[in-house]
């Protein structure tokens, strides 16, 4: 059994949320630079190598978000009624929502208004008409026309929002009258835990995703992303707080980790390999891969960080309660900074350094000196209040996911 630390504190939760920001963090600053790959904008540096590493993480980054989103509401679950617990998400998701859509958001339809050339410049101009939804001239940044308010990189939000509250009756069930069915599979072990997890995806791919085969964030339509989040977050919520599922995936972590990177030689395999028109069995033999290679990925990051954090690491405590705030301003700040250095035509070496730095510098500088220390800028960058106790079980307890 893998030993928990003495003051119950789910470090390695707070270190797997962590991880999971940074790395949409960083793939967005690499969505400016991939090679044929479509963004709000893009650098003049495109290159393809890193097309390799982003197919790696686009597999599961998501679904691990979602995962640990769910792993979150397992440890607050039971601290509060089901409508007080429903009203706290929503204050806590809504809010920054509404406010990042109306004023974080907004550089980044005008940075791409601006590059496709269909505006002129002029930031001010720009937002007056989008806080009151004017029309203009030309096709706009999200192929209509008319400026409108979007929530790009913030999708994540509402989808979170809406599967609390359209699981709430299951996960209910599921500790109390089910809770025989949440044993059941906290008991998995070995290959059926990785295997069954397979079956329900296995059921989308085969049957939801060739009617609704694109994901676009767009939440009312959206039901291929819908079923394959929610069944991530069900998951997260299932595991939550068992140790003994938790112990055997670290104990199993090095099998995980060459099964994830065998199983996404397979998957590559597969694109460069198979015809356009591979037939049934074979269509389904790599969509079976698609979604072993994403699971097999998702337990190796589990099970890894189980085993390697086992108590309090420096600047961890500090991270988790900043990575939100970051995740909020992180691609707005990739834009404008990318942008703008463009102009200075500073090569493929430099400008992506420089999008970087500015990225994590101005995350830093506005979180710390600005928003954390405003008491009415913090809620709207979803920071708990100052007077609020952290909950007890894991900092992941007092995420906004």
């Amino acid at each position: 059994m893998i030993e928990m630390p003495r003051d119950n504190r789910r470090y390695d939760v707070d270190a797997l949320r962590v991880f999971a920001f940074s790395l949409l963090i960083l793939y967005h600053v690499g969505m400016f630079y991939v090679a044929d790959w479509g963004w709000h904008i893009k650098s003049a540096y495109q290159a393809e190598w890193l097309k390799l590493p982003m197919t790696l993480v686009n597999q599961w980054r998501m679904p691990l978000l979602f995962l640990i989103s769910g792993l979150a509401l397992s440890f607050v679950w039971g601290r509060y009624t089901p409508m007080r617990l429903a009203a706290r998400r929503s204050v806590r998701l809504l809010v920054p929502l509404v406010f990042g859509m109306a004023i974080v958001v907004a550089p980044q339809p005008y940075y791409q208004a601006l590059a496709a050339g269909v505006i002129e410049p002029g930031f001010l101009d720009f937002m007056r008409r989008y806080l009151t939804f004017e029309d203009f001239p030309g096709e706009a940044w999200g192929g209509e026309n008319r400026i409108v308010w979007t929530w790009n990189h913030l999708w994540y939000l509402p989808y979170v929002l809406f599967y609390t509250l359209l699981f709430m009756p299951l996960m209910g069930w599921l500790n109390g009258r089910g809770a025989g069915v949440r044993e059941a599979l906290l008991r998995l072990r070995g290959a059926p835990l990785v295997l069954l997890p397979l079956a329900p995806l296995m059921v989308w791919g085969l049957f939801v995703f060739p009617s609704f085969p694109y994901i676009d964030h767009s939440l009312t339509g959206d039901f291929y992303a819908h079923v394959m989040y929610g069944t991530f977050f069900l998951y997260g919520f299932v595991i939550g707080r068992d140790p003994g599922i938790w112990g055997e995936l670290a104990r199993r972590r090095s099998w995980l980790l060459a099964a994830a990177v065998a199983s996404f030689i397979a998957l590559y395999a597969g694109r460069v390999l198979l015809p356009d028109s591979p037939g049934t069995v074979l269509e389904t033999l790599n969509m079976f891969v698609i979604y072993l290679n994403r699971w097999l990925w998702i337990l190796t990051v589990l099970g890894w960080a189980h085993h390697l954090v086992r108590g309090p690491l420096p600047g961890l405590r500090y991270a988790t309660g900043a990575v939100f705030c970051w995740y909020i301003l992180h691609q707005t700040i990739i834009v404008v900074a990318g942008a703008e250095l463009a102009r200075f035509e500073l090569g493929p070496v430099f400008e992506p350094l420089l999008v970087v730095a500015a990225t994590a510098g101005g995350c830093f500088l506005l979180h710390e000196f600005v928003i954390r220390r405003v008491a009415w800028l913090r809620p709207l960058f979803g920071l708990w209040s100052r007077r609020e106790p952290a909950a007890p079980a894991s900092g992941a307890a007092r995420a906004l996911s």
